[in-house]
């Protein structure tokens, strides 16, 4: 079953030809090796078919944010090249649902909306390195877009929290947070750069790199070499009573597209299919001095 629909989303995503606007790769991607850094952990997306389950695993139904997609596996597909997370408009029944149930994950029989959220969670995880995707998002009305690590360790958002690349309402963000107290409170170090400023919708059509520099010391975020936002890791302290500093433990990468929700926004003129196209994730780690603990569990 799961092969026939693998041809109807390939067939879904490519239109019967290629993937919208895709620059040719050849031409493109730059496969160089930062000097004094090792590629330790990447994913080039290939091999045509579903994400390597080496690589991922999957978030599933309603997960955050009170966001409306239901995620699921059958929304992520690699093609010609590209990891592309299809946000689609479509009724599924609800697996969860219960009867007078206040909860938003259990109240609603069906869902509207499917995704993919992709996570490396238990599989590999990295503390301190230079993270990297070059991708094309999709920045419509009510379209949540997301490149983010989590920690390891703790509940949120005392295990910390990276957003690398995140798009809402008209803003590109690079976020750091962590816990403000015992209670669930989190702290953020954010930043907003509106896409207006970037290009608008000429700038969306085109990929981009997105990179996190982080070691000991700091955080610094980027898109296109352009730095968005640097964190100190003296203030990311959790004021739990821990003593913790989630953004010095190891973490997990999160590959996911949202609609609407908390931050999404209105979705009601959007058209779907919405595209997350994804050319590749790497993760490089300096070749010298190195920090205990750092590394993949799986590095390839």
């Amino acid at each position: 079953m799961r092969d026939f629909t693998f041809i109807v989303a390939c067939l879904l995503i490519t239109g019967g030809a290629t993937l919208s606007d895709a620059q040719p790769r050849a031409t493109t991607r730059d496969t160089t090796t930062p000097p004094g850094y090792t590629l330790v952990w990447a994913d080039e997306f290939t091999r045509n078919g579903w994400p390597d389950p080496r690589n991922w695993t999957y978030e599933r139904g309603f997960v955050r944010n009170q966001e409306l997609q239901w995620y699921q596996a059958d929304n992520a597909v690699i093609r010609d090249g590209f990891l592309v997370i299809e946000a689609r408009r479509e009724t599924r029944p609800v697996r969860t649902f219960e009867q007078g149930s206040t909860d938003w994950r259990r109240n609603r029989p069906h869902t509207e909306i499917t995704s993919t959220s992709l996570t490396t969670r238990g599989m590999h995880s990295w503390r301190y390195g230079r993270f990297e995707m070059r991708a094309k998002i999709d920045i419509r009305a009510g379209i949540w877009p997301a490149f983010w690590t989590v920690g390891d360790a703790g509940r949120w958002p005392a295990s910390g929290e990276i957003d690398i690349m995140e798009y809402y309402r008209g803003m590109l963000l690079a976020n750091v947070a962590w816990a403000a107290d015992a209670n669930g409170k989190s702290a953020w170090d954010d930043s907003k750069k509106p896409i207006a400023e970037l290009g608008g919708d000429a700038w969306a059509r085109r990929f981009h790199v997105w990179r996190m520099d982080w070691d000991e010391s700091a955080i610094r975020l980027y898109v296109d070499d352009v730095l968005l936002n640097e964190t100190d890791l003296q203030e990311t302290v959790n004021k739990d009573g821990s003593g913790r500093n989630p953004l010095q433990q190891p973490h997990h990468i999160i590959l996911n597209l949202a609609v609407g929700g908390t931050n999404g926004g209105d979705h009601t003129g959007t058209t779907f299919p919405s595209r997350f196209e994804i050319d590749y994730v790497r993760v490089y780690q300096r070749t010298t001095s190195a920090p205990s603990g750092a590394g993949s569990s799986a590095a390839r």
